[in-house]
């Protein structure tokens, strides 16, 4: 593989934007689509990584290939490379199954190549190095995981066995390339790890801002105080409910920093369990109304010269633009784009008040906080 094909550190610096839950279709495809090229005008990332429930998987290949085209055609203009993985609803219906879906994605220049050592493509787990900015040195690593549909049973999924082994062997090569130490790595999945609930508070019956387990609704979470907390937890964490011991396997090789989820839409915290955090961000589409206007993207920001550590933030959809933007809009006659940008950010003042009020109400009648700085 030409190394020309990898991800650089640019500058010393290297930008991820994490995109997930875009569900597109007709009904949101157009807007869902200038704001994620918009919020890429912005930030600048140096890959773009989409986690799941990507476009809806129509009966007819050729609509689904439709979405995928205008969905990977704004990474194409802008020149930004993408890595692809894929949630419980693409393959759900429709006549594309994930292997073919995969095959559609990487079928465009700015899909990242397959680093994993089997297979181009064989499925949606593969490894991203990303290399420094000066010379042809490996010095970090993006894991793309697939975490699965569902179970037997109906259950949310989970990463397989074979995924899990796959990610120890390839682990341990690159920690033998990077002389027998661990390369710090950031890991994207759609459906969030179990252990999850491990990092947060228990308690024994309902409190504001306290949400049931997926699968034990006498049991119920919340912030636990004590821990490293930064975001917003606004709805149960949907885990899968098999477990074949991936987060297990991330803590023991210790390359891990944080593994980055989607499928809870409007939920965009992290909490930190055994030295790893686990990040859920926000759906990353727009339904031109009120509620999906608090909908947007998560960066992450690594510096070359300490890979053990990162920054993020959530860019909401409502904060993305000034009045200075949609008056530039309008000045250059782009009616739909000031339409959209003037949609979210005034729709957007009413989400906020509602946040606003929900965050303050909690904290004085119950002395807890449900939102934490990143």
């Amino acid at each position: 593989m030409s190394q020309q094909n990898f991800i650089r550190f640019r500058n010393k610096r290297l930008r991820v934007m994490h995109i997930t839950d875009t569900h597109l279709s007709d009904k949101n495809i157009k807007a869902s689509c200038f704001l994620i090229e918009k919020g890429c005008e912005r930030e600048h990332p140096d890959i773009v990584v989409i986690t799941g429930d990507n476009v809806e998987n129509e009966e007819n290949a050729s609509v689904t290939d439709g979405y995928i085209n205008e969905l990977m055609s704004v990474f194409e203009r802008l020149s930004i490379p993408v890595a692809v993985t894929f949630g419980n609803h693409d393959s759900e219906t429709g006549a594309l199954s994930r292997k073919e879906l995969m095959l559609r994605y990487s079928s465009y220049s700015c899909h990242t190549p397959d680093h994993n050592g089997v297979k181009p493509f064989e499925n949606a787990s593969y490894a991203v190095p990303v290399l420094s900015s000066e010379g042809e040195r490996v010095c970090f690593n993006l894991w793309v995981f697939d975490s699965g549909d569902y179970d037997g049973k109906g259950h949310y999924g989970c990463m397989s066995k074979e995924d899990v082994d796959w990610y120890k062997n390839m682990s341990d090569t690159l920690r033998s390339n990077n002389g027998g130490k661990p390369l710090y790595s950031l890991a994207f999945q759609h459906i969030i790890l179990p252990e999850v609930y491990d990092a947060l508070k228990p308690c024994t019956k309902r409190k504001l801002y306290s949400f049931a387990h997926m699968y034990d609704k006498n049991k119920f979470y919340m912030f636990d105080p004590d821990n490293v907390n930064y975001g917003t937890l606004n709805e149960t964490p949907c885990c899968g409910y098999e477990n074949f011991g991936q987060f297990d396997a991330m803590a023991e090789k210790g390359d891990v920093l944080a593994v980055f989820s989607g499928h809870d839409h409007t939920n965009a915290f992290g909490v930190r369990h055994k030295g790893i955090d686990i990040v859920n961000s926000l759906s990353t589409r727009s339904q031109n109304d009120r509620f999906s206007t608090q909908y947007g993207y998560r960066i992450i920001d690594i510096d070359e010269n300490d890979t053990s550590r990162y920054s993020t933030y959530v860019m909401h959809w409502y904060n993305m633009f000034t009045l200075k933007d949609i008056r530039e809009m309008k000045k250059n006659k782009d009616a739909y784009g000031s339409n959209i940008a003037a949609g979210v950010t005034f729709r957007g003042l009413i989400q906020r008040f509602h946040t606003f009020t929900g965050r303050t109400f909690c904290r004085i009648v119950t002395g807890r906080k449900n939102t934490y700085k990143h």
